[in-house]
């Protein structure tokens, strides 16, 4: 079997982008396939501590979005995502070793600390990049269609991260949209 799987293309984006998570990651890096479609890249990731809950997390700016994912072993799976567009301001602050990143979003601000300084530079200076963009680019960059939206649910199912139940409220949803 020469092609790569998704998680394996992930990889190799990470790696091509100077990124190495470390083993704190791996949950999280493992549910993206299922998280990004299958156009979508990422252009940074870091990784951090949630400062609301403590929890271990990643944020990656893809191309369209910017995804927060926690991937905690009794608390399943939280899976946020914001677009460049509601994003209002994104800034990070250098400690001696660390940095924290705040994300103001609409009404709500997202914080997390324990983030590399040098990574958290980056991560800042590419979401802006992204949020600089006239709002008419993000939508050339289209939306997941209906059945990419349902494929990606149907992943979740079979990987055990949504019941059937959440799988056919979610289906509910996303049919009510049409």
């Amino acid at each position: 079997m020469s092609e790569k799987s998704r998680l394996d293309e992930i990889r190799d984006e990470l790696k091509s982008l100077g990124i190495s998570p470390t083993i704190f990651a791996r949950k999280e890096i493992h549910e993206l396939p299922d998280i990004l479609s299958p156009e979508e890249r990422i252009v940074y990731l870091v990784e951090g501590r949630n400062k609301l809950n403590n929890h271990h997390i990643i944020l990656a700016a893809t191309d369209r979005r910017l995804i927060f994912v926690d991937k905690e072993f009794m608390y399943g799976l939280k899976v946020v995502d914001f677009s460049y567009s509601k994003i209002s301001s994104i800034q990070y602050e250098k400690d001696f070793l660390l940095a924290s990143i705040d994300i103001q979003v609409t009404d709500d601000i997202v914080e997390i600390d324990g983030v590399g300084k040098y990574h958290a530079e980056l991560f800042c200076e590419k979401v802006r990049e992204f949020m600089s963009r006239p709002e008419g680019f993000f939508q050339n960059t289209a939306e997941p269609s209906f059945l990419d939206q349902l494929e990606q649910l149907g992943r979740l199912r079979e990987a055990g991260v949504l019941t059937e139940e959440e799988f056919l409220e979610q289906k509910k949803k996303l049919m009510e949209k049409l």
